[in-house]
């Protein structure tokens, strides 16, 4: 009797060893084809899990017996995952079946970077390049070389003009009411984004006479880059309402689109007008004596300045009158009027601005205007003496008899404002 209930007790713990050892060798899912070690002990160690927190294995207690039947039965499991991964996995393949535990996460992931690489390989990167105007070939950024930047060939104006003025802010009525036709005078002064005081100085002293029903004044600018200045320009303009803004790229290399500009503005908005000055924002005008200079004048189709006779075309490229032998193949350049400040009779505005569209286009906007467009329409360019067009004493009299004085400092603009209004002073 003994002996059947012990043979009975063996027989029942062959088959739990056998229902267990079944059980354990299922196949074990693996991510990607790599079965991770620690998951596969986790789900061993936890499928039958006790109240407490000790770890039972198909309920067993943990005695020794069961202890060297988790061994046995891990590594069974451990050395079929490895075999089977060995086969399937060419990482395991490297490292001649060692353990899992052995191939670091850091040469796995490095091969799979090198494996991205060469499916997605990177895009090389470009360099930036200068921002140029909307027409091909001319920069419309200051640089820090001294030379222009220019196209290799001549270029008809048109093509690098934009035409048309940001006008939201510009109070046009008090600039030129009626189209200019009891205008006597426009003056319209070019000037840079960044000189603010410069216009300031102006405004408190000779643009006073821009509140006269004969004369109209505004100043002249293009376009920048510069976001907050930009905004600076809008505020500015909100208060004054003064300030003409052309498409083109505010730069010394386009000084000739924003002379063209003013000469747009004044042919849609002011073509009535009697005579236009246009002049620079380092500039003293002599409003009165301007005026009095007109009085005079009787001629139609003229320019009247300190005209410049057989100039000679710089052909260095470290100056920044540089010319071009393709933008100007002659040895002289014709008769023209200095750009600080010259007078056009209202009758060729319309005239100057259509044929400066349909001529080579060169950045030296007095030599462009006044003298390579106006010869082309037969245009009359006269000398006048009162336009100094430079920096002169600033003694009272001096000033009384010039039109205009060049390379003013703004706060000089009020220096030579008291000179010109003190009675006191007597010129003979």
């Amino acid at each position: 009797m003994r002996f059947f209930m012990v043979l009975g007790a063996v027989i029942i713990i062959t088959l739990i060893d056998a229902s267990f050892s079944a059980e354990e060798s299922k196949h074990v899912p693996s991510i990607g084809g790599f079965p991770m070690r620690h998951k596969i002990e986790k789900n061993v160690l936890s499928n039958h899990p006790s109240e407490n927190h000790g770890s039972n294995i198909g309920n067993y207690p943990l005695t020794e017996r069961s202890n060297k039947l988790e061994k046995k039965k891990l590594s069974v499991v451990h050395s079929s995952i490895q075999a089977f991964s060995a086969d399937s996995n060419p990482l395991l393949k490297t490292a001649e079946n060692e353990d899992i535990k052995t191939i670091k996460p850091s040469q796995f992931n490095k091969n799979r970077s090198k494996s991205r690489k060469k499916a997605h390989p990177r895009k090389k990167s470009h360099q930036s390049v200068p921002i140029v105007s909307p027409v091909k070939g001319i920069s419309s950024v200051q640089t820090s070389s001294a030379a222009p930047l220019l196209p290799d060939r001549p270029v008809l104006t048109m093509k690098i003009y934009e035409p048309g003025h940001l006008n939201k802010e510009i109070d046009i009525k008090s600039i030129c009411r009626h189209r200019g036709k009891y205008l006597k005078l426009l003056i319209l002064i070019a000037s840079e984004h960044s000189h603010f005081m410069a216009r300031m100085s102006i405004r408190h002293t000779w643009m006073h006479y821009g509140s006269r029903r004969d004369v109209g004044m505004a100043f002249v600018l293009g376009r920048t880059m510069n976001a907050s200045l930009t905004e600076s320009l809008n505020e500015e303009n909100y208060i004054y309402g003064d300030m003409i803004r052309g498409h083109f790229m505010d730069s010394y290399n386009n000084l000739t689109l924003k002379t063209i500009s003013l000469l747009e503005w004044t042919d849609t908005h002011c073509p009535r007008v009697k005579y236009i000055l246009k002049t620079d924002d380092d500039m003293f005008i002599n409003v009165l004596k301007l005026l009095d200079f007109i009085e005079g004048k009787k001629k139609a189709r003229s320019i009247y300045g300190r005209l410049a006779r057989k100039w000679k075309p710089i052909r260095s490229q470290k100056s920044k009158s540089f010319v071009s032998r393709q933008q100007f193949r002659g040895t002289v350049y014709p008769p023209f009027t200095t750009g600080p400040a010259y007078l056009l009779t209202g009758d060729i505005v319309h005239e100057l601005y259509v044929q400066s569209l349909n001529t080579y286009y060169m950045p030296l906007e007095d030599v462009f205007i006044t003298g390579i467009v106006a010869k082309r329409l037969k245009i009359r360019r006269e000398h006048a003496n009162e336009f100094r067009n430079s920096r002169i004493s600033f003694l009272p009299c001096n000033i009384r008899n010039a039109i205009s004085v060049h390379k003013i400092k703004p706060i000089e603009q009020y220096n030579l404002w008291r000179n010109l209004m003190d009675s006191t002073k007597k010129c003979e």
